[in-house]
């Protein structure tokens, strides 16, 4: 996952003090690309805005051993291309889409730079789930684009499939209905970071300036929250899920 920010100094002092991350900023041939590390390892990356206009978002990246196929893939189940397949120099290859219901994903196609190396302990990234109004249709398209296989489930009641990668869970997906949804709100990917109290995380995000947008909420996995950065880039925050 990465970060798209309006003022990278202020988010590398919000996630810093969040999560204990530290920040490892690229040199000029990446415009300032940061990295951000726990304990060492790599788990996201943030960097400026490309254009004006574009608002502060995380961004969702699945990896791949073929970029290239996946963009072809994606045109052919109806998606679209966003910034077709180029190289980061030698650290991997990467492209940017839209699905069919319009949410943006990317991939990432490693070369020196694997991407993140830790998951599922606080301050990692726990899980990935797509906020659509077509679940039918999500499923049609990641199905034929990445190779996922569905299992189905309910979350508050509601239908809920969660995305499987070789027999393993990668990835959720929720459908937008009801009254939390606002209709000009277009679908989107959301990251969840794991944490170890729910409630304490989300009292230190808006004390460094962040936005509490869905209270602290228990469900079956654990208890979740949904937050933005001083900026306006919304994240997820989930302690016990494992």
């Amino acid at each position: 996952m990465d970060l798209a920010t309006s003022d990278l100094d202020a988010a590398v002092r919000f996630y810093s003090s969040l999560f204990g991350w530290t920040a490892e900023v690229s040199g000029d041939d990446f415009g300032g690309y940061t990295t951000f590390l726990l304990n060492g390892l790599p788990v996201a990356g943030a960097g400026p805005l490309f254009g004006e206009g574009q608002p502060t978002a995380w961004s969702t990246y699945l990896a791949t051993d073929d970029a290239d196929l996946v963009a072809a893939r994606v045109e052919a189940a109806g998606g679209k291309v966003l910034v077709a397949p180029f190289d980061v120099m030698d650290q991997g290859r990467m492209a940017a889409f839209l699905d069919p219901s319009g949410a943006p994903f990317s991939v990432w196609e490693a070369g020196m730079m694997r991407g993140a190396e830790v998951f599922d302990v606080p301050g990692a990234l726990t899980w990935n789930e797509l906020n659509t109004r077509d679940l039918d249709g999500a499923r049609n398209f990641y199905g034929a684009v990445f190779g996922w296989t569905f299992r189905e489930a309910q979350v508050g009641g509601l239908p809920y499939l969660l995305c499987d990668n070789l027999r393993q869970p990668v990835a959720g997906i929720q459908p937008m209905v009801g009254e939390g949804w606002a209709d000009d709100v277009p679908p989107y990917w959301l990251v969840y970071l794991a944490v170890g109290d729910c409630d304490v995380a989300a009292e230190h995000a808006f004390a460094l300036g962040g936005r509490i947008v869905q209270p602290p909420t228990t469900i079956s996995i654990g208890r979740y929250a949904v937050l933005t950065d001083p900026q306006g880039g919304t994240f997820a925050i989930l302690a016990g899920r494992r």
